[in-house]
């Protein structure tokens, strides 16, 4: 079998995804993407297919050795995210080749029912998401049948913030959590808004209404810092996903300055390293919640390293109204969340079937750019 070629697909909301063909017929699919920045990664992802036109697709270690190894530069998101998505399709063409679903290739099921967590959000910005909203969606999606949620600390946050800044942070937290009740886990995403001086302050603020996890306290290039932070606290610290490879991962392993790790497939470099980096953190005994804030090949690639992988906590997913994210108008047979769960998908490779005609009503030029966020006096903010 042989790679005939690779085409990517700009789809809304702000997704990119790739198709690669054989000249035996069989297609995979992927999700190469950095948010904001698809157009570039779909250079990459073109720059990457004239190296491997002609290659086995089957040899998936050598191909993803070649393109990361094969040029001076190494890394990053956007050569890693291009590489990630060229990897699912390998995995996905690997799978129908073989009639067998990727996790059987990686060990076989662990497990035959996958848990979801799901956003606390709102349409439009979260800077104008005031606490009653916010404790209705809660519950609403409490009654859907989720027994785990996360919402994202409102920006922007300053570097050492008030008292009265800290305490409303913490009412809005307080808020949710009686909503919900002590049954319903509840996590906060920091999104490496808030910097260490006010990080440690919050959390031990939070620490009495018993949040899931604490996700990006700081920002995790300083893994230093969260060690620091994840010694003062009870609270479980999370991060990866800006996180590139298993190298990315290495300190914040050896530091031991996280409990979860939270790589994402379409940047960390796909789903084997992904595995990878689940049997590295399984010696430090963490958990793996992969990040996924993306679209439905992005979840499909998910389930399957959440299928086999002994140390997985959760699996996270938008939770579009559409339900596009869950492949709603795109893929021929849709996930479906039960219970708070969806069970392992039973079908060869990613176990999906895109519709690529509906692909067309969602095109767009891939242009989409993350919101800017300013202090009081003009300057710029952390999104």
């Amino acid at each position: 079998m042989k790679i005939t070629g690779l085409e990517t697909y700009h789809v809304r909301p702000r997704w990119l995804f790739l198709k690669v063909t054989t000249d035996e017929g069989i297609c995979g699919w992927g999700e190469p993407v950095v948010e904001g920045k698809s157009r570039t990664v779909a250079m990459a992802v073109r720059e990457f297919g004239e190296a491997i036109l002609g290659r086995n697709p089957l040899h998936i270690e050598a191909i993803w050795q070649q393109l990361y190894r094969g040029s001076f530069y190494r890394g990053g998101p956007v050569l890693t995210s291009a590489l990630s998505g060229i990897e699912q399709a390998l995995w996905d063409i690997k799978g129908k080749a073989l009639g067998v679903p990727v996790y059987d290739l990686l060990g076989g099921p662990v497990r035959q029912r996958i848990r979801m967590y799901t956003h606390i959000k709102k349409v439009g910005t979260q800077a104008d998401f005031p606490v009653e909203t916010m404790v209705g969606t809660a519950r609403q999606l409490c009654a859907r049948g989720f027994t785990a949620l996360k919402y994202s600390i409102i920006p922007p946050v300053r570097a050492v913030e008030s008292l009265q800044a800290l305490n409303e942070h913490v009412a809005r937290f307080q808020a949710v959590r009686e909503a919900i009740g002590p049954s319903v886990d509840l996590a906060i995403d920091f999104h490496g808004r808030v910097g260490p001086g006010t990080a440690q302050r919050l959390i031990a603020m939070l620490e009495p209404f018993y949040p899931w996890f604490v996700e990006e306290a700081v920002l995790p290039e300083n893994a230093a810092v969260m060690t620091e932070i994840a010694r003062s606290t009870p609270v479980p610290l999370a991060s990866g996903e800006r996180l590139f490879t298993r190298w990315g991962f290495r300190e914040l392993l050896d530091s031991q300055a996280v409990k979860i790790i939270q790589p994402d497939l379409c940047h960390v470099g796909g789903i084997f390293e992904a595995r990878k980096l689940a049997a590295m953190a399984e010696i430090y005994y963490m958990s793996v919640a992969p990040h996924n804030p993306l679209g439905p090949i992005s979840l499909a690639a998910c389930l399957q390293l959440d299928a086999c992988i002994p140390n997985f906590l959760a699996q996270e997913y938008p939770g579009m109204a559409d339900g596009r994210d869950l492949g709603q108008g795109i893929l021929r047979r849709p996930f479906t969340v039960a219970n708070g769960s969806i069970d392992i998908p039973a079908g060869p490779g990613l176990g999906i079937e895109v519709d690529e005609q509906a692909l067309a009503a969602l095109a767009y030029d891939g242009v989409w750019e993350s919101p800017t966020l300013t202090y009081d006096d003009g300057s710029l903010a952390d999104w």
